[in-house]
């Protein structure tokens, strides 16, 4: 399925007046881990309740060590208050200094399974270009630990621990977002993706823009509907 919204108006809904210090503030360090990372914990927390998870994996321009980088983009959006209270949840923003890896996985479930208050069967995943083929990697290899999944921009093109298998994804809900005119990955991989899943019974749709730009996660992740869809799913941890 492709559907189309308007990256501008998309942006304006999840508009966010966060600052980077906000950012850093918000996103709190994880201590003593074995890579950098931050966790936003649910606004207004409540011990007596139990919240999802938003593992969020940053592209190639948040590789690093410093645990900073991978607080830009999409990220702040998350952080805005409006969004917070609309959608009580972590968020998980692990940094990497190259491809996602199975690796990281164990150490970020680690992580996210000493986190207080949390409903392991209400984990989802999201991440763009680099974080978008790491989407994919990661619910390849741990197809029941996630109960949704929001690519943008990966194609499951290159080399990790192995190509994408549709058939190892194909019952994990997948919304995937791609611009048509990406110069950096290419669009035609999404679709051939999503087919393949769909072709194997799975529940893939995809979103697609049209403003050639490698830009697609300015507008998926700033609509509200994607929260409301993702965290609907709940998966069988």
């Amino acid at each position: 399925m492709t559907r189309y919204i308007s990256p501008l108006l998309a942006f304006l809904i999840g508009l966010s007046k966060i600052t980077a210090q906000d950012v850093y503030s918000i996103y709190e360090t994880i201590p003593n881990a074995d890579i950098p990372c931050r966790v936003m914990k649910p606004i207004k927390f409540d011990s007596a309740k139990k919240y999802p998870v938003i593992l969020s994996l940053h592209g190639a321009g948040g590789k690093g060590t410093n645990n900073r980088k991978q607080l830009k983009d999409w990220n702040r959006q998350l952080a805005d208050p409006k969004r917070r209270n609309q959608f009580p949840c972590y968020v998980v923003a692990p940094q990497a200094p190259g491809l996602w890896n199975g690796e990281q996985l164990k150490i970020i479930q680690k992580i996210i399974a000493e986190l207080p208050s949390v409903d392991l069967d209400r984990i989802y995943i999201m991440g763009h270009s680099m974080g978008g083929h790491g989407t994919y990697i990661y619910i390849q290899l741990a197809p029941k630990y996630f109960a949704a999944a929001a690519p943008s921009a990966g194609s499951g093109l290159k080399r990790t621990e192995e190509f994408i298998d549709p058939e190892k994804i194909k019952d994990i809900p997948i919304w995937a977002f791609h611009d048509s005119g990406d110069d950096v990955v290419p669009y035609q991989e999404s679709i051939r993706i999503v087919e393949e899943i769909n072709n194997a019974g799975g529940n893939a749709k995809l979103t697609t823009f049209h403003e050639n730009s490698h830009d697609s996660w300015t507008a998926a992740y700033a609509n509200p509907e994607l929260y409301d869809w993702m965290l609907s799913k709940v998966g069988n941890h």
